[in-house]
């Protein structure tokens, strides 16, 4: 018996599990479906941030600061790569209950803006041990459907007690 009561039925420290499967470091997935970013989405993603920045909400005010239209806020591509196939692998082995956001960083080329229809391609740039936890990065770069890179993100999970 455990110091405060009956131990529990499964590994809290996590010894029989595995590692991420370090086979797919440098592995590209293939793009994802198009994605039409849309004024109404742009808003909605504002909205829910908080941020009521006109050049997310009136093509007016973007077109004054020479935009063709609104465009979208800086963390907006969290929104397109939500379809990411890179981690839904099973092979990959990552135990989603355990994972928790480490970082997330964008690089751009230029703002993402409402009639792009983008497509993402991820890559799986490094996977590595950290103590119990595995930690893994994925690189994503969002383009549109006509080739021109918009940005980069680089998303960082840990899988804790791996």
């Amino acid at each position: 018996m455990a110091p405060h009561g009956p131990a529990p039925p499964f590994d809290l420290e996590g010894a029989d599990r595995m590692a991420i499967n370090r086979d797919f470091i440098g592995r590209t997935f293939p793009p994802t479906e198009p994605y039409e970013v849309s004024r109404v989405k742009i808003r909605e993603f504002a909205d829910a941030i908080g941020d009521p920045n006109p050049l997310y909400r009136d093509a007016e005010a973007a077109k004054a600061a020479g935009y063709p239209d609104v465009i979208a806020p800086p963390t907006f591509p969290i929104v397109v790569s939500l379809g990411n196939p890179a981690l839904a692998d099973p092979e990959l082995g990552i135990d989603f209950a355990m994972v928790v956001h480490g970082e997330q960083r964008f690089e751009y080329t230029r703002p993402m803006r409402a009639g792009d229809v983008v497509t993402c391609t991820s890559t799986i740039t490094d996977i590595k041990s950290i103590g119990r936890n595995e930690k893994l990065t994925v690189e994503t770069e969002i383009a549109t459907v006509e080739g021109e890179l918009i940005c980069k993100t680089y998303n960082t999970l840990v899988e804790r007690g791996a």
